[in-house]
């Protein structure tokens, strides 16, 4: 089987998204009816991480070992890739010794050098570009609650960041829409995004005009990882971007909110909103696990007959 990454979401084409789908649906079973599931015993994922993180690393971690295989834990300051070893050396000899990589990084250029000189899949745990994995539970979580997200209308509140980008190009492989409200100065960069039309997605300048007769209502923090030096400034230029029970009360009566946390209560999101009914944020975070396994084994094994 030839090798295949999931570096971006049109990685992976619809037909294939709705194998992934159905397979998160039957593994997510498994794990919530205690019954072991090892396809991927004596397998090694190995973890790379150049950012922080929470969920990225324990649902990948507890991935692999509810699927039976190990997990090794690198970080870029503890190992020789913090010493200047070239991207694509360490491909070589990293990717001799384990079955399957996930890298968290900055720019998409370091995981696109990776996967050129690696043997196994590599994963895209989250880049400055995309946050493809994210996505794909968000979904996920959408098609749990709701049904079929395709024809669907997504309002994006906020920064046009990496998880931004994913949702549209996700609009573009599953054909739904992306309602897009960012300050000036903050807009979709479509380039940036790597999207191929503009079909899929459409901006507004009023967050509440995005959010009219919305299925989903979505955001995340106004200060990615790596913009710190930003914070003041984006505060100033966000605060009329907050999703609050307004704006959640002009979206559909049935809309779902979903955040990919960790979240900031009284910035990006009222309280109200994401300890609210609409909030399904805990579901979405524990679909990280489940959409990833699926992932993994998918991967590693292609399509799984059981």
């Amino acid at each position: 089987m030839s090798i295949r990454h999931f570096l971006q979401f049109r990685d992976i084409d619809r037909a294939e998204y709705a194998y992934l789908f159905d397979r998160t649906r039957w593994i997510k079973h498994k794990f919530k009816s205690y019954e072991r599931y090892w396809p991927l015993e004596d397998r090694t994922l190995v973890m790379i991480f150049e950012k922080q993180s929470t969920r990225t690393r324990l649902s990948f971690e507890a991935g692999m070992h509810q699927l039976g295989g190990a997990a090794i834990y690198l970080n870029t300051r503890d190992s020789q890739l913090g010493r200047g070893e070239p991207v694509e050396d360490a491909a070589q000899v990293i990717s001799r010794m384990s079955d399957l990589v996930m890298i968290r990084t900055f720019e998409q250029e370091i995981i696109e050098r990776f996967a050129a000189n690696s043997r196994v899949p590599v994963i895209n745990g989250l880049t400055n570009e995309y946050h493809p994995c994210q996505i794909l539970a968000d979904i996920y979580t959408y098609i749990e609650h709701r049904g079929p997200i395709t024809g669907k209308t997504v309002c994006w509140i906020g920064d046009s960041n990496n998880v931004c980008n994913t949702w549209l190009q996700a609009a573009e492989v599953l054909d739904f829409n992306v309602h897009v409200s960012t300050p000036p100065g903050y807009e979709v960069e479509p380039e940036r995004a790597n999207l191929y039309g503009t079909d899929n997605y459409e901006e507004f300048a009023d967050p509440m005009e995005a959010a009219k007769g919305a299925d989903l209502v979505t955001t995340d923090v106004w200060t990615s990882m790596g913009f710190e030096a930003e914070n003041e400034a984006r505060r100033k230029a966000f605060e009329d971007w907050q999703v609050d029970a307004e704006m959640m009360r002009v979206a559909r009566d049935d809309a779902l909110f979903l955040h990919c946390l960790p979240a900031h209560r009284g910035e990006e999101v009222a309280a109200e909103v994401i300890d609210g009914p609409h909030s399904v944020v805990w579901d979405e975070a524990e679909n990280r696990l489940h959409a990833q396994k699926a992932l993994m084994e998918f991967l590693l094994l292609g399509k799984v007959k059981t």
